[in-house]
């Protein structure tokens, strides 16, 4: 997985000269995990720190009601204001584009942003939405049967992407 974090964070330093209008925002939690990360490679490479922010996106989701019938909210935790920054959006997986939108609602409730990217370690395919990643570690053909988990050793796990099947009852 290092591999494509540090494919993640070059390409995010080649689009991006101004390292200091960046704030990198994970999606709770573990695009959080992978933000930091991100971050810590950018820092290591070219020696610029970049902000990374969490965003919790609970409330936004359009499956909530269906879900939960009290949502248990984390705080979101952006460092400064959004406001003409270019805000890159990160996920572990894009799948059917819904935690994305909900993640756009989120920003831009907190300010207009001059910019807003999406970084996503895996892209599984089968959107539901028009979304698109501008950075993508690796293109990973799933079928609808199937789930992509990523693991992150500060969850606890060792780090890794998981292929399996859904089990049917």
């Amino acid at each position: 997985m290092g591999e494509l974090v540090q494919e993640l964070a070059d390409r995010i330093v080649a689009d991006n000269p101004d390292l200091s209008e960046v704030t990198l925002v994970g999606i709770r939690s573990r695009g959080s995990h992978l933000a930091r990360r991100i971050a810590e490679r950018i820092l290591k490479s070219v020696g610029q720190t970049v902000s990374v922010g969490i965003l919790d996106i609970t409330l936004y989701r359009d499956d909530l009601r269906a879900r939960i019938d009290q949502p248990e909210l984390v705080r979101t935790e952006i460092p400064g204001p959004v406001e003409g920054r270019n805000i890159i959006l990160v996920d572990d997986v894009l799948f059917t584009g819904r935690t994305i939108r909900a993640a756009l609602d989120g920003i831009m409730d907190l300010g207009r942003a001059r910019k807003i990217q999406l970084a996503v370690l895996v892209d599984r395919g089968h959107r539901e939405l028009p979304i698109r990643a501008n950075y993508t570690g690796k293109y990973i053909r799933t079928t609808l049967d199937q789930t992509v988990r990523v693991r992150f050793a500060e969850e606890g796990d060792e780090d890794g992407v998981l292929v399996r099947e859904i089990r049917t009852p």
